[in-house]
């Protein structure tokens, strides 16, 4: 009964640890994988309120029988995302490429001797042999040579449409923006969120990723191809735990 329990046993951990290999559920297993659902991205349980510094508020002059409103841009309707729950197209165009190679080489070297001709005008084969001129010599010599090369390109071109959260005290916006594409068995998801000035939008709604502050930007993905190319929780757990 005990070899039973513990050949059971062993099958179920092996199983487990073959499992391991980045499968997210067992309902994953001959289905792609499941997108989620369309939601306010404001409750989320990851999502925060974003506070940023912001100068003193100034009530607007009030002007009598003004033909103007006070914080309008234009004469005409603005067709641009101005308020929470507006969208956005943001345009996200990352092509980084960066070199850095660094050498180093260092060398030194140092030579000391010292002896004693006389010790007290005493001379003899035993004072001779102690105080001879090369009664005490030193040498060293150390040498560092090191060289590193950095090599990166990245590139990302995509659009996304968000949605406006905040609008921060000063009038900037706070936009939050996420995509789901399913192609076959591999998912890949975008999501990004940063601050925008008005005066950045364009007219034609859209707004460049270089113009968002505090910009966080996350392209990637799950899938059959990625559970390939990711190492197996097994493995990641016993090279976390192996001494070598």
């Amino acid at each position: 009964m005990t070899r039973i329990s513990l050949s059971a046993l062993s099958l179920f951990l092996c199983l487990e640890l073959s499992a391991c290999n980045g499968v997210g559920s067992w309902s994953d297993i001959a289905h792609p994988p499941a997108m989620t659902h369309s939601s306010n991205p404001t409750l989320d349980g990851n999502y925060r309120p974003l506070t940023m510094p912001m100068p003193p508020l100034q009530p607007p002059p009030a002007e009598t029988a003004s033909l103007w409103r006070t914080g309008s841009r234009a004469f005409f309707k603005d067709q641009r995302a101005t308020q929470v729950g507006d969208l956005v197209t943001i345009i996200v165009d990352i092509t980084d490429n960066a070199t850095m190679v660094d050498n180093t080489t260092a060398s030194a070297s140092g030579n000391e001797s010292m002896g004693i001709p006389s010790l007290f005008g005493l001379q003899g084969k035993f004072i001779s042999h102690l105080t001879q001129a090369d009664a005490l010599s030193t040498s060293s010599s150390n040498g560092n040579s090191a060289q590193g090369t950095i090599t990166r390109n990245e590139t990302v071109t995509i659009s996304v449409a968000g949605t406006i959260t905040q609008v921060l005290p000063n009038g900037n916006f706070v936009v939050v923006a996420r995509q789901e594409v399913r192609v076959n068995n591999e998912l890949r998801n975008l999501e990004l969120s940063g601050v925008v000035r008005p005066q950045d939008i364009t007219a034609d709604n859209t707004v460049t990723h270089d113009r968002m502050a505090e910009a966080r930007i996350s392209y990637g993905g799950r899938g059959q191809l990625s559970i390939l190319q990711s190492p197996r929780w097994g493995q990641q757990i016993i090279d976390a735990i192996a001494p070598l």
